[in-house]
């Protein structure tokens, strides 16, 4: 006998926002291991006397290791416990999830994936846009801001994410932001492109900025704050009517 992980997308905060699905499967635990962004009110559909441990990664503070976090889930698995790995957004985005799958596959732990809604759909929405339009905004690409050692990633397709007839969506972006935006205006794009910082999606302190990347790039030049955010910028990232918003 073996335990048996859920990996379950809780969505940018709001628990509202949960699926049908992950509120069961987060009743039902035994164990819930989440992240920062997670946490809350979504722990409150936690069942009294489950076990809660936070493994949430967040830049600039201290973390805990991958390896650690996946151990953590064998762990609990083997002692035939019902797991959640709560991650926020959609597991499948920027969660590392393939290296917590990787560790129950070595162990034959079974699981299943449960999707969230993603903090990028989450951010439009809040923005009160669409990520698509006809004609010029056929297609849409999320990317990450930085990689493994925090920096900017040397291996971006610029030419992509320059792109004016493309929606973009940044995930921690906001250090590497001034830079990349120097890379993007070297492949073409215009600096007062339309820009969206989306902070603290869903939640009570939610704050929308609309803006155009050189105005962003200057702003977090200066400042990049402790919010969870993401960048949105592209042809539909630009000022609704009053009367949409």
């Amino acid at each position: 006998m073996t335990g048996f992980v859920s990996f379950v997308g809780s969505g940018p905060g709001d628990p509202e926002l949960l699926t049908l699905k992950a509120v069961d499967r987060l009743k039902r635990a035994d164990a819930i291991l989440f992240d920062d962004l997670s946490a809350g009110p979504i722990l409150e559909y936690a069942a009294p006397g489950a076990d809660l441990i936070g493994v949430g990664k967040r830049a600039g503070r201290a973390s805990p290791k991958q390896d650690h976090v996946s151990r953590l889930l064998v762990d609990y698995a083997q002692a035939h416990q019902r797991v959640v790995r709560l991650k926020s957004g959609d597991s499948g985005l920027f969660g590392r999830l393939e290296e917590e799958l990787t560790a129950l596959r070595a162990e034959k732990i079974p699981y299943e994936l449960v999707p969230g809604i993603p903090s990028a759909v989450a951010a439009a929405a809040a923005a009160g846009i669409p990520l698509t339009r006809r004609l010029n905004a056929r297609r849409v690409q999320f990317v990450t801001g930085h990689d493994v050692t925090g920096q900017l990633p040397d291996d971006a397709n610029l030419a992509a994410l320059a792109d004016p007839k493309a929606s973009t969506v940044v995930f921690m972006g906001k250090r590497t932001f001034p830079k990349l935006l120097a890379q993007l205006q070297e492949h073409g794009l215009d600096a007062n492109t339309p820009a969206i910082l989306a902070e603290d999606v869903s939640r009570p302190e939610q704050k929308i900025t609309r803006t155009t990347m050189a105005a962003l790039a200057e702003q977090l030049a200066d400042e990049v704050g402790t919010s969870a955010a993401l960048i949105l910028y592209g042809p539909l990232a630009e000022e609704m009517p009053e009367d949409v918003l």
